[in-house]
């Protein structure tokens, strides 16, 4: 997992007497088995449950123009279902380790952006159009074209700072890091634990869990990020029922008195395509579109480039294979994020964790999009897996992805300084975006002085200076009136 593996290096077909499936998924030919898929598959799936969780809170939190309330079980449903479908479409049809659900940050820009400004049927279609604008990019070949002129280097600083950012994301979500409150005093953003101190049972488990991960990785066990999730959860229970803990979080890990439930599709097919132009405007419309999708345009780029490098998928010339269909059905996913009222569905950072444990084909995905399935009908048992244990695999698969950093090439300034801005950028503005866009544009510029611009591919100068309008937004929409 250290190297980064190309598929040339691996075997070049099944072996003799692989089934069908076999042959479909290429498992063999990849390197993987089934047994590493299957794993593979669970481990994404708990290490990215947490949508189940934290999406509805999001979105059920807020309220639309006229103060209405999307409802928490149809929300856990709707993200549910959509997570399941489109994890499954990925494997099938693009045939990466790639799961799919609600994008964190997205939902946030249609709760707390979009919906004040409208209703929830409105703010989800603009959802809708922004999957369909994003299809339609696809269909043309430019979201391709524009991932393949990106330059070798800089996609490997891509997959290192996202390494970075869901490490980050680990320790940050187990209670091991958190923000300082704001107070005159002090002009550090964050601390150790809750107090610049570890304390408590939830914090203890994930460092067990750190531990028993880092510990099973070195030694090569396979199955290692599965069994410290298990393990720690089976824990985390056991803790939970003698301790009396009150901070575990979003997920309290006990055995629930329910296991059943039903599902509630209430909310399948409420938006609305063209309702926001009626209330809110065109500019403003045009603009919040455009926000997200630049916003899932290039968290889906780092988040497919970083994978497939991983996963050692990426070819010769650092290109994913059938890029352009991935691409399709990730833009499929935010239409139907949209059209189930889940806000727009995006590929997940998380499938890492997948990777971590061996996941090299789109088999993993039904394991993983069966798990959403099961979810559907069994929505108490959601509980069971706390962030504290299900953490330490985002800490382990940063550091797997961090390895990538020794590929670039330091000693050119040219290629080293924006390869620094997107690694850096990512954990400290906790967006894949941002890091993304300050490399482009510091890559773009030092060539531009170093009086090479020819180098510069034309799709990175547009995507460039879109970006520029990304990091502008606020005085471009003071300057527009739509503020």
């Amino acid at each position: 997992m250290s190297e980064t593996q190309k598929v040339t290096d691996l075997p070049s077909a099944s072996p003799p007497g692989g089934n069908g499936v076999d042959r479909f998924f290429e498992i063999s030919a990849r390197g993987s088995t089934f047994g590493r898929e299957i794993r593979g598959g669970f481990a994404t799936f708990f290490t990215m449950a947490y949508i189940l969780v934290l999406n509805p809170i999001i979105l059920g939190s807020a309220k639309d123009k006229f103060g209405h309330q999307l409802d928490h079980v149809q929300l856990t449903t709707a993200t549910a279902l959509v997570a399941a479908v489109m994890t499954v479409i990925m494997g099938v049809g693009g045939n990466l380790p790639l799961a799919l659900a609600a994008g964190l940050g997205l939902n946030a820009v249609v709760a707390f952006q979009i919906a004040p400004l409208m209703s929830w049927d409105d703010a989800m279609g603009l959802v809708v159009l922004e999957g369909l604008l994003i299809c339609v990019l696809v269909v043309t070949g430019l979201r391709e074209a524009v991932m393949h002129a990106i330059p070798q280097p800089l996609k490997q600083a891509i997959s290192v700072g996202i390494g970075l950012f869901i490490a980050f994301i680990g320790f940050v979500d187990a209670g091991f890091v958190s923000r300082i409150p704001d107070v005159a005093s002090t002009t550090v953003p964050v601390q150790l634990g809750g107090t610049g101190t570890l304390s408590g049972w939830p914090v203890l488990v994930f460092c067990l869990g750190v531990l028993l991960t880092i510990g099973l990785l070195a030694r090569r066990v396979k199955g290692a990020i599965l069994i410290s999730i298990v393990t720690m959860t089976t824990v985390a229970i056991v803790i939970n029922s003698v301790a009396d803990v009150k901070n575990w979080g979003l997920t309290v890990p006990k055995v629930p008195d329910d296991v059943v439930a039903s599902p509630d599709f209430g909310l399948l097919g409420h938006f609305s395509l063209f309702g926001a132009f009626g209330r809110t405007g065109a500019i403003t419309v045009v603009l919040l579109v455009f926000t997200l999708v630049l916003s899932d345009f290039f968290d889906t780029m780092g988040t497919v480039v970083g994978i497939s490098a991983e996963a050692g998928l990426l070819d010769e010339e650092g290109k994913v294979p059938d890029l352009g269909r991935v691409l399709l059905i990730d833009g499929a996913a935010a239409v139907a994020g949209g059209a189930a009222s889940a806000s727009s569905a995006t590929s997940y950072i998380e499938s890492a964790a997948g990777v971590g444990e061996g996941s090299r084909t789109g088999f993993s995905n039904l394991v993983t999009g069966g798990l959403f399935a099961f979810a559907l009908f069994l929505t108490p048992l959601l509980t069971i897996v706390p962030m504290q244990a299900a953490a330490p695999a985002l800490v382990a698969v940063g550091f797997l992805m961090m390895t990538q950093v020794k590929h670039i090439d330091w000693d050119r300034y040219e290629i080293a300084i924006p390869a620094f801005l997107t690694i850096a950028v990512m954990p400290f503005t906790y967006s894949i975006t941002n890091g993304i866009g300050a490399g482009f544009l510091a890559y773009v510029l030092i060539k531009a002085v170093l009086g090479k611009a020819k180098e510069i591919h034309w799709l990175l100068w547009a995507t460039s200076a879109l970006f520029l309008v990304y990091f502008a937004i606020d005085p471009i929409e003071q300057i527009l009136g739509v503020k």
